[in-house]
C-alpha cells in the first residue's frame, strides 16, 4: 500500500469522527450515568457483540479507572445466568452498529424482566432501529462507510464508537470532578500509576 492510500484511510477515519452527530443526547447520557452511578450507587453495565463487544470492554475498564464503576456483560453469557449481575440502580450501555444485533436486542427484554425501570443508553449507526426505539438515550455514530476494502469489516464504525465512549468518559470525569489523586488511588501499577501519583503531588504543592 502506498503512502497516498494510507493518507486516504486516515482522512476517511478523521472525517467520520468529525461527522459524529453532536446533539443534546450526549448531555442526556451523561446525566443518566451520573444519576444512576453517582447519586444512586449503581454501576454501568456495558454490552456488545463481536467487535462492538470489544469496544464495550474497553469502555467498561476506562470508566472504572476514572471513578465510575462499570462491568462488561457478554450478551450470550447473560442468557446463561450472568444477567444476575444487574442490580436495580444500574444503567445499561449497549453498542450495536446495526441496532438489531439479536443478542443485544434480547438482553434488553431480559434485563427489563428483572428491573423494568432500568435505563438504557444505545450507541448505534441506526437511530431508527429496534434497539434505538427502546432506549432512553440514543447516541448515533453517523453510520460512516467502513474503510475496509470490502466495505464489510467493522473499521470506521468501531473508530467512531470508541470516540463516543471517550466523550462519555471524559464528560463524566469532569462532572464528578475526578482528580489525579482519585486516579492514583485506582491505578496503582505501571507508568500511569507513577505518573498519576506524581501529578497529584504536584497539584498539592501548587495549592500550598
Amino acid at each position: 500500500m502506498d503512502n497516498e492510500s494510507i493518507k486516504d484511510i486516515l482522512r476517511r477515519e478523521a472525517e467520520a469522527v468529525l461527522n459524529i452527530p453532536v446533539t443534546d443526547a450526549f448531555n442526556q447520557a451523561v446525566e443518566l450515568l451520573f444519576s444512576n452511578v453517582h447519586n444512586r450507587n449503581g454501576k454501568i453495565i456495558m454490552s456488545g457483540m463481536g467487535k462492538a463487544g470489544q469496544i464495550a470492554v474497553n469502555m467498561a475498564t476506562t470508566f472504572c479507572s476514572t471513578g465510575s464503576p462499570a462491568i462488561f456483560l457478554h450478551p450470550a453469557e447473560a442468557q446463561h445466568g450472568d444477567l444476575g449481575v444487574i442490580q436495580p440502580n444500574d444503567i445499561l450501555v449497549l453498542i450495536s452498529n446495526s441496532g438489531k444485533t439479536r443478542e443485544i436486542v434480547e438482553i434488553v427484554q431480559l434485563a427489563k424482566n428483572l428491573y423494568e425501570q432500568l435505563p438504557i443508553i444505545v450507541i448505534t449507526g441506526n437511530p431508527d432501529s429496534q434497539l434505538a426505539q427502546v432506549a432512553n438515550v440514543v447516541l448515533a455514530t453517523g453510520n460512516p462507510k467502513e474503510v475496509c476494502a470490502l466495505g464489510l469489516t467493522p473499521t470506521t464504525s468501531t473508530t467512531v464508537m470508541t470516540v463516543i465512549g471517550d466523550i462519555l468518559v471524559v464528560s463524566l470525569m469532569k462532572k464528578i470532578g475526578f482528580t489525579s489523586q482519585d486516579y492514583a488511588k485506582r491505578h496503582h501499577g505501571g507508568y500511569l500509576g507513577n505518573k498519576s501519583r506524581q501529578q497529584a503531588k504536584d497539584e498539592v504543592s501548587n495549592q500550598q
